[in-house]
């Protein structure tokens, strides 16, 4: 498996503000990237965090909101 690169994760994103991918999908594949994912060294820190947060989004006190999309995509 190819490490998740930040291209990767925004593609990911953008696939949902699209319509193209519902949710639970991003959810779910935040998840597993989280448990068996490799992420691209040279943004670690990065991909790790906003995959984590994308991890979240199906949880009420974490919701993904429109803004937080935003602040996402530009990290």
């Amino acid at each position: 498996m190819e490490p998740i690169t930040r291209k990767a994760v925004a593609e990911k994103l953008a696939a949902y503000l699209r319509h193209e991918m519902p949710l639970h999908s991003l959810v779910s594949w935040a998840e597993s990237a989280m448990m068996d994912g490799e992420f691209d060294p040279a943004n670690l820190p990065t991909i790790r965090d906003v995959v984590a947060r994308i991890g979240l989004a199906d949880v009420r006190a974490f919701g993904l909101t429109w803004a937080g999309c935003e602040q996402l995509l530009t990290q």
